[in-house]
């Protein structure tokens, strides 16, 4: 495993469950930590990181579907160098209806957070990532497997993630001589707002597993679709 201390993060989607998981792991590991928040009650979430042992942590506020939002984090960043940019964001979707019977805008919803406004915020800080050990990573699902699908559960929600990771995929491409990480990252079956009580995973086994991911990966310059475990996921 790399070492920690010096490094810092942006995780983006911060205020609960994985994100806010990630975002303490990674502190305790000694990372500087910058996390967003949507609300108040993410930043006190956030907030309650700072007095513990580990690298620096620091909160803004960012709604990752307002390009404008983006824009002025950005600026209020400065010139800041990140070792990771970590876009977290993820909405289930209408409950029990497909394609079929969800309304335009709610799959215009699922698919603008889910897979759009994650890889506009990646390439808003592209170039403030460093090069050639940085890691852009995006929160996917195993659900956004193609070649696992024999299911059809949660169909918007499934087809979403799929997207991110073509999306993914897109970024890595045009990267040009850059050696870039980029990674999509599946944290398995979680106990939270999506996952449900009965996941059998909690939130500190996966963020552990993925910090482990990220740092392990990080200067290989590949693209990939990887779970928790680092294990590859097929496409």
């Amino acid at each position: 495993m790399r070492q920690s201390e010096g490094r810092t993060g942006l995780v983006v989607g911060a205020s609960r469950g994985l994100g806010l998981g990630l975002a303490a792991e990674l502190q305790r590991r000694g990372w500087d930590v910058v996390a967003t928040a949507r609300d108040d009650a993410g930043r006190e979430r956030i907030d309650g990181l700072a007095g513990k042992p580990g690298g620096a942590v620091r909160v803004e506020m960012l709604d990752i579907t307002d390009d404008v939002g983006i824009a002025a984090l950005r600026e209020r960043l400065g010139n800041r160098v990140f070792d990771l940019v970590f876009v977290n964001a993820g909405i289930a979707g209408p409950r029990g209806r497909d394609a079929a019977s969800a309304s335009q805008d709610e799959i215009a919803a699922v698919f603008q957070t889910n897979a759009a406004a994650p890889i506009r915020v990646a390439r808003a800080f592209l170039d403030r990532v460093r090069d050639p050990t940085g890691v852009v990573a995006f929160m996917s699902s195993g659900l956004g497997s193609v070649a696992d699908n024999t299911h059809g559960y949660s169909e918007l929600y499934s087809a979403s993630k799929a997207a991110l990771n073509s999306l993914s995929r897109s970024l890595a491409a045009k990267l040009g001589g850059r050696r870039v990480t980029v990674l999509a990252v599946a944290p398995g079956w979680v106990r939270t707002d999506i996952g449900g009580p009965s996941a059998p995973l909690g939130v500190e086994d996966s963020v552990r597993g993925i910090a482990d991911v990220l740092e392990s990966r990080a200067g290989s310059g590949r693209h990939g679709f990887v779970d928790y475990r680092g294990r590859d996921v097929p496409w």
